[in-house]
């Protein structure tokens, strides 16, 4: 099972491997883990992803594979080759991709003598609201839509769920303390939001259940990476102090 040094992982989405490698090198000491997502793995592929891997960090391979569930299984068998810590599946694709997604993951993890990588059902992006759920067609809140598919994705076997902040309360109500929650959408006070509609701080993240934090700009963007990822950390260490 994935121990984390600590929760939090930075994104490192960009078309500039250089620029990935930079980041991924500063932040070895610091960060619990890194994400690499769609932009990054387009432009680099299995290649890029292993040259980040080489600064041994715990990887979050960011795919949100989304297809029919034999598709999903090979994709899924070949994305074990890069021996991801965790990694995404949409929800929204259905109970057997789901089922198929965490089977394959745990049959390759053994096949491959590797440590079984979290399966993360993505609920809601953090890019849409209540609003888009309805132009798509969606019915209820992004509460009850989190709800019914964090219901579906522990039924398919997965470890846990992608969630934006508001909607940790919810999830971990539903599914309890052993799910795992990870959590994007997290804004240190004064960052801008960019295209993230449902944020929150890294402190009340974990207050509320969080198990781990996703942060890409407000890390990858500052002027000081390392003091960014640090003052992160540290504001988390100030909420465990006070709750002990």
């Amino acid at each position: 099972m994935l121990k984390l040094r600590n929760p939090l992982f930075v994104a490192i989405d960009t078309a500039d491997l250089d620029e990935a490698v930079r980041l991924a090198e500063m932040l070895k000491d610091v960060a619990g883990g890194l994400k690499l997502g769609l932009e990054f793995f387009t432009a680099f592929g299995p290649d890029g992803v292993a040259r980040i891997a080489e600064f041994d960090l715990p990887l979050f391979i960011d795919l949100k594979f989304h297809d029919i569930p034999n598709t999903v299984s090979g994709a899924v068998r070949s994305l074990m080759r890069m021996r991801p810590a965790m990694f995404t599946v949409h929800a929204f694709g259905g109970l057997e991709m789901l089922r198929a997604a965490a089977d394959t993951a745990a049959l390759e993890a053994d096949r491959l003598g590797l440590p079984r990588p979290w399966v993360l059902g993505v609920t809601v992006l953090t890019s849409l609201d209540a609003g888009d759920l309805d132009v798509l067609g969606v019915e209820g809140s992004t509460h009850k839509v989190v709800a019914r598919l964090a219901r579906l994705a522990e039924k398919a076997g997965l470890d846990g769920i992608v969630c934006a902040p508001d909607e940790i309360s919810t999830a971990r109500s539903t599914l309890g303390e052993k799910f795992r929650l990870v959590v994007p959408g997290i804004r240190p006070k004064g960052a801008e939001m960019h295209d993230q509609k449902r944020v929150t701080g890294p402190r009340e993240a974990i207050q509320l259940g969080a198990d781990v934090l996703v942060v890409g700009r407000p890390i990858t963007r500052s002027d000081d990476p390392v003091f960014a990822a640090r003052s992160i950390l540290g504001a988390l260490e100030r909420a465990e102090g006070q709750e002990g």
